[in-house]
């Protein structure tokens, strides 16, 4: 029997998630700025939403309440560690114990930031929080097709895929599939073993993530 910690337990909430180049940290009420800021830009909607165009100002406040205050979700802000600017977000939503699963979201919101790692080293920690202490088993997430760079990504830290839902989004003036991915714990073990043995590396540094948010 795999023991999993209760939902509500400190241990699913931690307040800081440390890596190389950034920190992972509870969400405080004076982030919603930068919510706003971010689901407010076209280029970070166009990867981020189902609907073609950015979220309204009531709408990004609901969101943040929701996702990044609320309890349903394991959500944490993405700091650069060398100078603590909020340039993220991250979370668990739909959080199963008794299943040991649970969906992934990201959101690099500083534009000037992608391509520099953040969004990958920030998704390798939530795995190895969401396995190493959560003992989960599955994590899975959704992304459309068209962001090339974030499914790349999660190439990178083990996800696959695993399914889609096809031609299921219009965007640019054409119909786009919505891959299903995951990564299973068993999977992340053996990464995490190769990259002990030299075999194969566990990159911190590759192409981050780029804004997905479901």
């Amino acid at each position: 029997m795999v023991y999993r910690a209760p939902v509500g337990d400190a241990a699913w909430f931690p307040e800081v998630l440390d890596g190389e180049l950034v920190v992972l940290r509870r969400h405080v009420a004076g982030n919603v700025t930068a919510f706003q800021r971010w689901y407010s830009d076209p280029e970070v909607a166009r990867l981020a939403r189902y609907q073609d165009g950015p979220m309204r100002a009531d709408e990004i406040d609901r969101f943040f309440q929701l996702r990044a205050l609320g309890p349903e979700s394991l959500t944490m802000a993405i700091h650069e560690r060398d100078t603590n600017r909020l340039i993220g977000s991250c979370a668990f939503s739909q959080v199963d114990g008794e299943n040991g699963s649970a969906m992934f979201h990201i959101t690099i919101g500083e534009k000037d930031t992608w391509g520099h790692g953040y969004g990958t080293e920030a998704t390798q920690l939530m795995l190895d929080h969401a396995f190493g202490t959560l003992h989960l088993h599955r994590i899975a997430l959704t992304v459309f097709e068209f962001n090339e760079r974030a499914i790349r990504a999660y190439r990178r830290c083990g996800f696959v895929v695993e399914g889609r839902a096809r031609e299921s989004i219009w965007r640019d003036g054409r119909w786009w599939d919505e891959l299903a991915m995951s990564v299973l714990v068993s999977e992340w073990r053996a990464r995490r073993a190769g990259a002990e043995t030299g075999r194969t590396a566990v990159p911190a540094a590759a192409t981050p993530a780029e804004p997905i948010a479901r």
